[in-house]
């Protein structure tokens, strides 16, 4: 007879089950009636989120899966393994970071239901790297990094899990993400408030959140004018007074994400590619969501 301690599943193993059984809403078994039925595209979206979580190559992934019989069987693998080319093409696939997203809905909406008393989120943006190399490098050097993954993440703040996931490249303005941000909260929960620093500040931010979703925004204004007034009703509001009273700390929430995120996962991708940088980008922050 095993042990308790025999038994119990690793954090990856339970990783890959959760990917596994969180797919199945948002794939169909086979790609096409004519492909050749040997791995499912669950089998296959897995086995990409276990390659951002453990943070390898696809070749790295094969090896790893190799030695274990039990990753094997949570992926339903037993007796063949995909090659890592399938791997490859498959995460190549212009729909992997729109399920991504979606099954980060999923787990945001479970977690908001378990949410105790009026839900408030934090929303926020950080930069993933597209180069390893460190910023002391890059300046001894002299080369910049002109170009980074940008994720825009809208949290719940007492589980730190996501309601909104958007994927771009920056640098941009984070005012871009917010409408997509919105509706994807909206169709998973929508907080009754919601937090964000200056630059989310913007009337028409306050106006959607407030005016049509019924949101409750606390928005730091970033500037205001001689007399110590702000253009906008809602903006106007936001006095320091006022953020400090609806507990505008909170908003620290989608930090603790992010630093969670780049401990664990890290902070630099490998890809290369525009459409491989998004895709490992969207299975890395996956990855961290299963993990919590």
């Amino acid at each position: 007879m095993k042990s308790k301690s025999a038994a119990k599943k690793t954090t990856i193993e339970e990783v890959a089950e959760m990917a596994m059984r969180l797919s199945r809403p948002h794939l169909a078994e086979y790609g096409a009636t004519t492909s050749r039925h040997d791995f499912t595209q669950r089998q296959l979206m897995s086995c990409l989120v276990l390659k951002a979580y453990l943070k390898t190559t696809y070749r790295g992934l094969i090896e790893v899966l190799r030695v274990s019989s039990k990753l094997q069987q949570c992926l339903g693998l037993e007796g063949k393994l995909p090659h890592y080319t399938t791997l490859q093409k498959f995460s190549a696939r212009s729909q992997v970071v729109a399920i991504a997203q979606r099954m980060m809905g999923t787990i945001g909406q479970i977690a908001a239901g378990q949410e105790p008393g009026p839900r408030a989120a934090a929303m926020d943006s950080t930069g993933l790297a597209t180069s390893v190399a460190s910023e002391y490098f890059r300046n001894r050097t002299g080369s910049k990094c002109n170009q980074w993954v940008k994720v825009s993440v809208m949290v719940l703040c007492t589980s730190l899990l996501p309601l909104g996931v958007v994927l771009s490249l920056g640098p941009s303005n984070d005012r871009t993400q917010v409408r997509a941000l919105l509706e994807q909260a909206q169709a998973v929960s929508p907080p009754q408030k919601l937090y964000a620093d200056g630059g989310y500040d913007a009337e028409w931010i306050h106006q959607q959140c407030r005016e049509q979703w019924g949101v409750q925004s606390v928005i730091k204004p970033l500037n205001h004018r001689p007399d110590g007034t702000r253009s906008g009703k809602w903006r106007n509001l936001m006095s320091e007074a006022y953020l400090a009273a609806e507990g505008y700390q909170r908003r620290w929430s989608a930090e603790s994400f992010f630093s969670g995120l780049k401990r664990t996962m890290g902070s630099a991708l490998a890809a290369r590619r525009t459409d491989q940088m998004l895709a490992e980008a969207s299975f890395r922050v996956l990855a961290y969501v299963l993990r919590r």
